[in-house]
């Protein structure tokens, strides 16, 4: 059943992307208008607001940084119009965000706090041009298209001795698959390839990318032996260890499991997307909020997510489906839970089964069925990743 499924209906941009949602991204340019930018959503549909701390007090490094992450999100195939919320006096180049988005042929407006004379302004203001690009893209239909427009992002997070086991592997099956049926999967989390770079290297498209895969490990590593301390005592996590992973490179050994088997293509920056087809990894740290944000800045239009403790975490434009590998977290956290991965583990089902179930209900994702995430809009984790201080 699931070979004839090798598409799906998304909603196709001038820029030839597609997308498998059709919101009106509300876009920040900095973390002062937050509270604006959630007033605007919380009075409209098809809207999801992109809150982040950045845009201002940032070293140029981490500003550019900051400008690229709010352009790539915007590009994002699940994005079809944008609405940028600016303060007025911000790092951050509002000018340039504006032209880079008008450039994808979406509709795009903007509105300035200051200039509006503050808040209640601004909102009014933004709710009326909210409405505007709403009704454009309202009308829009999907279309079916093959999975050459698809992109999948992958992450693990609150994992247990399951994860490794079984949600993590039945990821890889999907990995695998997606790349096969020429589309593109993009893996991260280089804080967990610690203990494990040597069996990614064998699977690099040659010696630059297993070279890549060496530099973005020890870069992160250096990292935190710049402020002086050793990047283990933040990982593996206290709840990793109570689920029964007891080092990084245990962690890290289960952890690159999700990324299937095939070739990897490439290594690329946090602001980057992929530079073609098949799996690429995207230098990016572990935890949900950033890595997650990392993926749809990649372009991915849906991240599956492995769990074996229970992570709820969601993400504004991209659905993410919860795949857990623990039987008794799975009842637990039933209505945060997608895929019950743990009958793996107890030997009820096999993990081509599950894979093939996940896959099918990637699909039907891709064309419009909500995740349990989207049904109780638990979708407001994300965050830029930086690399300096705030200044």
């Amino acid at each position: 059943m699931a070979e004839k499924q090798s598409g799906f209906f998304g909603y196709v941009r001038k820029d030839g992307s597609v997308g498998v949602r059709n919101y009106v991204a509300i876009l920040p340019s900095v973390v002062c208008v937050n509270e604006v930018v959630e007033a605007i959503v919380a009075n409209t549909v098809m809207t999801q607001g992109i809150i982040h701390h950045q845009g201002c007090c940032q070293t140029p490094p981490d500003l550019e940084r900051t400008t690229e992450c709010l352009i790539k999100i915007g590009e994002n195939p699940n994005v079809g119009a944008v609405l940028i919320v600016s303060l007025g006096c911000e790092g951050v180049d509002t000018d340039r965000l504006e032209a880079a988005l008008r450039r994808t042929g979406k509709p795009v407006d903007r509105i300035n706090v200051q200039e509006l004379g503050g808040t209640s302004r601004a909102i009014q203001a933004g709710l009326d041009k909210a409405q505007r690009l709403i009704r454009k893209i309202a009308g829009e239909q999907r279309v079916e298209v093959d999975m050459s427009h698809f992109t999948m992002g992958i992450k693990c997070g609150a994992s247990d001795t399951t994860s490794g086991i079984a949600s993590n592997p039945v990821i890889g099956y999907v990995a695998d698959k997606v790349v096969d049926l020429g589309g593109t999967v993009i893996f991260g989390e280089t804080t967990e390839f610690i203990g494990a770079e040597h069996i990614l290297k064998r699977r690099a498209k040659n010696a630059e990318v297993a070279a890549d895969i060496d530099r973005i490990v020890i870069e992160m590593e250096n990292r935190a032996k710049a402020i002086g301390v050793d990047m283990r005592k933040g990982q593996p996590t206290p709840g990793n260890i109570k689920g029964g992973l007891s080092t990084i490179e245990e962690k890290s050994l289960g952890a690159i499991v999700k990324s299937g088997t095939k070739t990897i293509q490439g290594v690329i920056d946090y602001t980057e997307i992929p530079k073609g087809k098949g799996l690429w990894i995207k230098d990016s740290p572990g935890r949900e909020i950033e890595l997650m944000s990392g993926m749809a800045i990649g372009g991915a239009q849906i991240i599956l997510f492995s769990t074996g403790r229970g992570a709820p975490q969601g993400f504004p434009v991209v659905p993410v489906i919860k795949i857990c590998g623990n039987p008794i977290t799975y009842e637990r956290m039933i209505h945060d839970m997608d895929i019950n991965a743990g009958l793996i583990t107890t030997g009820e089902r096999s993990l081509e089964e599950v894979g093939e179930e996940v896959f099918e209900m990637m699909l039907r994702v891709a064309s419009g069925e909500v995740t349990k995430g989207e049904a109780i809009k638990y979708s407001k984790s994300m965050d830029f990743y930086m690399l300096g201080p705030v200044i």
